[in-house]
Parts: structure tokens; sequence; C-alpha cells
């Protein structure tokens, strides 16, 4: 889309219908891109009009068929979370919902994407449902008892899985579009931004009721829980995407704020935790349960990584943000050797498990994107090269962590059995 823009700027038909075509990702690229074609005529008529559209005041109004709709997807995924209570299962809640929470919450996602982009292709839509329906069969006929380590990796990789299959309907089925990728990266930032708006919302509204109905001497806490809270909790994604779209001013001025701030403060965070590891002398290479929350914080702030290129790439002031994401990046860099130096140590000391073989993996593939978007960073501030090329960089990176969950998911019971 960018290269596009730069191409027409004196074509003004292919632009309006570059705009159209795809108004979210032309407001992105061509912020992105303003700061090189600003001087032009053309290029201050599109800022002028692309900032009307998202000017706060502008009023935002909910059709009566917009809100039924969403009513509509936000019941499909309650009465999908509630499956347990309505039907006897043969094995526990806590099993049903470590299967298929992903596969709900997703599905809920993608029913509103395929609404509002109004796809109608039926070989897409069929394959879509089919995808979802072969995840949801596939992870509820894996053994409820006696669950091996092949098995619960299935559990974690999962929700992944379903993240990509999600993100392929969001580009328009469109997946080898780099910047659509972006755009997909960048969506799910601001997603998880407004659904924590509506997590505080509701726990503040949680906590009058409860004490409301206690003062009355109803207690109401384990059926608030089980009824409103889980399938409030399952339902959010949804509505916090219908927000998104419209109030997307109040989303492109928060996340990059969000991801201007929280950079630094993970940097430091960061510093501080390795110079505590080197003073208490904790010790990851035989404390199991550390190296576990090591590398857990490890993918942390690799998605923070990422969250941040995505935002930093539509700001005008880059270069305070580009240096800090490649400090941020280097000591992740860091972090990861001593994770993998800890794995490798394990794997000599008690042998090779699914586990072991599985963070090993997930490691060194971690460690790669990160050498690679540090070495765009650096290209970004100390070659004056243009912030795409990081955001390049993640978006070409996202098939590789998808081939490895395939492989978790589907050949390692195979390979290690499932108990």
């Amino acid at each position: 889309m960018r290269d596009e823009i730069k191409t027409n700027l004196g074509n003004p038909e292919i632009l309006e219908k570059l705009y159209r075509k795809d108004r979210k990702a032309f407001k992105a690229a061509f912020e992105s891109i303003y700061t090189e074609i600003e001087s032009t005529e053309t290029v201050k008529f599109w800022k002028i009009r692309l900032d009307y559209d998202i000017r706060p005041d502008t009023p935002k109004t909910f059709t009566l068929t917009e809100l039924i709709t969403v009513f509509v997807f936000c019941v499909i995924v309650v009465f999908l979370v509630k499956i347990p209570s309505i039907f006897n299962l043969s094995f526990p809640e806590d099993i049903f919902y470590m299967r298929n929470t992903a596969i709900i919450v997703f599905f809920g996602l993608t029913l509103y994407t395929v609404w509002f982009n109004r796809i109608k292709d039926i070989k897409k839509l069929i394959m879509t449902a089919m995808a979802f329906l072969i995840a949801a069969i596939y992870i509820n006929l894996l053994p409820s008892d006696s669950q091996g380590a092949a098995v619960i990796l299935v559990y974690i990789h999962l929700p992944f899985l379903m993240w990509f299959i999600y993100g392929i309907v969001f580009t328009g089925y469109e997946f080898r579009n780099l910047d659509k990728r972006i755009d997909f990266i960048r969506f799910n930032g601001d997603l998880v931004i407004f659904y924590a708006l509506i997590a505080i919302a509701g726990g503040l509204l949680t906590a009058i009721t409860v004490g409301l109905f206690d003062s009355i001497g109803l207690d109401i806490e384990k059926f608030y829980g089980e009824n409103i809270i889980i399938t409030g909790a399952a339902a959010a994604p949804v509505v916090a995407a219908f927000l998104i779209e419209k109030f997307p001013a109040l989303v492109s001025r928060t996340a990059p704020l969000i991801a201007t701030i929280f950079s630094p403060l993970v940097l430091i965070t960061l510093i501080v935790f390795l110079v505590t590891i080197l003073v208490t002398g904790k010790d990851p290479y035989n404390d199991r349960d550390f190296l576990l929350v090591f590398n857990i914080m490890l993918l942390g702030v690799m998605a923070i990584i990422i969250f941040s290129v995505s935002e930093t790439s539509v700001i005008k002031n880059q270069k305070f943000n580009a240096i800090i994401l490649f400090v941020l990046s280097t000591v992740t860099i860091i972090i990861d050797l001593i994770a993998l130096s800890a794995i490798f140590y394990r794997l000599g000391e008690y042998g090779l498990t699914p586990n072991r073989l599985a963070v090993l993996v997930s490691n060194i593939l971690v460690l790669i994107n990160l050498v690679l978007i540090m070495a765009g960073l650096f290209r970004i501030n100390f070659k004056k090269k243009d912030f795409t090329i990081v955001e390049k960089t993640v978006s070409k990176f996202l098939p590789v962590y998808l081939a490895w969950i395939l492989i978790v998911i589907f050949a390692f019971p195979a390979i290690f059995g499932l108990r």
C-alpha cells in the first residue's frame, strides 16, 4: 500500500480507489510515509481528509442492526461457553475450558469479522468453518485422563493456531500480504487495550453488584462468577472489536501512546531483572520452575516488541521509540541466550522430552526473529532506513511460527504418544 500511494501521488483517481478498497490500511500506510511526502499539495489534501475522518469529535452512532448483530454473536459465544452447564459432559469442566476456550473466543471474533468485512465467498466461509470444526474435533478427541506432555503442549499451542486462523480471515484471506499482516498485529494490540478497559469496567461493576446484594443478605458471588464473569470475559473480545471499529480515533491515539510508555518501562524492568539474577544468584539451569517463568517472560517481552513495532510505525516521532526498541531487543536477546544455555544444559543432564524440545525450538525461533528485528532497528537508527523494514521482518516471520505450531499440535502426539 505504501508503494502504491507513493507511485500514484499524481493520480487522484487511483488514490481514491486505494482508499475505498481498504480505508484502514490506506490510513496506516499514509501515516507511516507522511514525513517523506508531506511537501506536495495532494498529500496536504489527503492529510486534512484523513484527519477529519478520525477526529475525536466526529459523531458515532450505533444502528439497531449493528447492535442486534453484535448481541447475537455474543449470545453464540455465551452458549458455547455454557456447554458444560447445559450438557452432561464425560470430562470435567476445567478440561473443557482448557481445550475449547481459545476456539470459542476466536470463533466469535471470526464471526464478527466475516460480518463486518461482508465476506460472502462460500468457499472461503466453508474453509473457515472446517478449520474451526477440525480443531474442535481434534482437541476434544484427545484423552482427558492421564494426559501426556505432548497433549498438554497441544493445549498450550492451540490458541496460537486459532489466532492465525482468525488472522487469515481478518486479512480477507490475503495473509501473504505483508501490510495486512502488520495491520492484523496492530489490531490485536488495539483489541488487548480495549479488552483491558472493558475488564476494568467489568471488575468495578462486579464489585459494586456483589457488594450491593451482600448488603441485603444475598450472597450472589458464586452465581455471578459462573454466569456473568466467565461468559462476559468470553464475549468481551467481540464487543471490543466492535468498539474499535466505531471509535478508531480513540485507538489511533491511545495505542501508540501506550507503546511509547510501555517500551521504556519494560526495558528498565528487564535490566533490573538481569542485575537481580546476578545479585541473588538465581539459577535457571537447575531450577525448572524459574526457567519456565523465564521463558514465559521472554515470550511476553517478544509480544510487546512486536506490538510496539507495529504501533511505532504510524507515529511521527519514531526516533525515540526506535532507539528504545533497539536496546530492548538487544537485552531480550541476552535473556534468550541465557534461557537457551539453560535448556541445552538440562537436555544434556536429563535427556530429551517433548517439553524441552518444544521450549528449545521456540526459543531458537524467537532468537532468530529478535536478531532480525534488532538488525532492522540498527539500520533505522544508524543508517536512516525507513521503519517499514522492521514491519516487514515481523510480518515475514509469522509463517515460521505457524509452521512450528502445526508441528507441535499434530506431530508431537504422534511422535511422543498421548499418555
